[in-house]
């Protein structure tokens, strides 16, 4: 392996059989304990290798019928410093509905490019649910303008509830936290989850979305598809930053921007239809997330400049992660072992 910091997939975990697959719940991850400093470190290694050129991203698959009912994603990616070959299936139900009634899978399958050998198939839920705010806090980090202090995040679901800590992580200055929420039990989920990493913070419940849009420096856009929350783009305050997740964000934020940056154009083209222009069309993006964090080009050029951030997942970060975990659960005899191929 190149990468100092990580060792070979099939250490402490592989029995040289390749007739067997270890498989990883659900249960198995969630107790594995990882730091958010870790994770960010973890996404920011993946971009950088991707960007040098020793990784591949190919263009995700998607799936979705005619009413939109369901979506379907599948991503297959190479990490070239743990060499590192995987596969993530992604498959949501439901869109037509609550968010209690959705259905939702993902998986993400490792190999070990050297051994050859598999090394994990898991439930990738937790690897996401990190992997997502962690490139928030680095499109922050490398966009926000000067002297910037107040975050507002819109929604309460799994990304909204972790939004905050990580933006705090990779920037610890910011001291005005927003939060614009209907459920009472995920605005309570998120201000449990800020106090578990920054007991000395709180976050403030709005109402008024458009006074805080225009309040924030930082807006993090995590709401579900069935929000009525859409900031537009002459709410926005000189020099904010917009940071497209899920839903929450008008497309005029988008079409007006002064400056557009996004973790891949190709995947902005296939997931954000959404926000496209009354002929159906995407302005171009002007930078992306790993020329930036390589130091080829600036996420931003002047104070004043709005800035739209999308972010989108690229697989090299959940093969990253995933190894990650994969090595915690490995090394702590997680994991139910299949033989599939015999």
């Amino acid at each position: 392996m190149t990468d100092s910091a990580t060792t070979s997939a099939t250490t402490g975990g592989s029995t040289g059989d390749d007739t067997t697959l270890r498989v990883l719940s659900t249960s198995d991850l969630a107790g594995l304990e990882i730091s958010l400093a870790d994770v960010i470190a973890t996404v920011e290694g993946a971009y950088r290798t991707l960007h040098a050129g020793a990784s591949d991203n190919p263009r995700k698959l998607t799936v979705t019928p005619e009413d939109g009912h369901s979506v379907s994603y599948a991503m297959l990616g190479r990490d070239g410093s743990r060499d590192v070959v995987a596969v993530k299936t992604s498959y949501k139900h439901g869109l037509d509905k609550g968010r209690a009634e959705q259905h939702y899978y993902t998986t993400l399958t490792l190999y070990d490019d050297v051994s050859g050998l598999p090394v994990a198939m898991m439930d990738c839920a937790r690897v996401g649910s990190l992997r997502t705010p962690a490139v928030s806090a680095l499109l922050a980090r490398e966009c926000v303008a000067p002297g910037a202090r107040s975050a507002l995040v819109i929604g309460t679901g799994t990304q909204g509830r972790l939004a905050l800590p990580f933006l705090l992580t990779a920037l610890p200055q910011f001291d005005r936290l927003l939060l614009a929420g209907s459920h009472p039990a995920g605005i309570a989920a998120v201000r449990q989850e800020l106090r578990a990493h920054f007991p000395d913070r709180e976050v403030e419940l709005v109402t008024d979305l458009r006074t805080a849009a225009g309040d924030a420096d930082v807006i993090l856009a995590t709401a579900g598809g069935h929000t009525r929350a859409a900031v537009e783009a002459g709410w926005l305050r000189p020099g904010a930053l917009t940071i497209l997740v899920g839903h929450g964000l008008a497309p005029s934020t988008l079409h007006r921007a002064d400056r557009i940056v996004a973790t891949s154009e190709a995947q902005m083209r296939v997931t954000g239809t959404d926000m496209a222009d009354a002929a159906g069309r995407l302005p171009a993006v002007d930078t992306e997330l790993p020329a930036v964090i390589a130091g080829i080009t600036a996420g931003r050029r002047s104070p004043r400049e709005r800035i739209f951030a999308y972010n989108s997942g690229l697989v090299v970060t959940d093969i990253a992660l995933g190894h990650r975990f994969a090595q915690l659960a490995i090394a702590e005899g997680r994991g139910e072992r299949v033989s599939l191929w015999r």
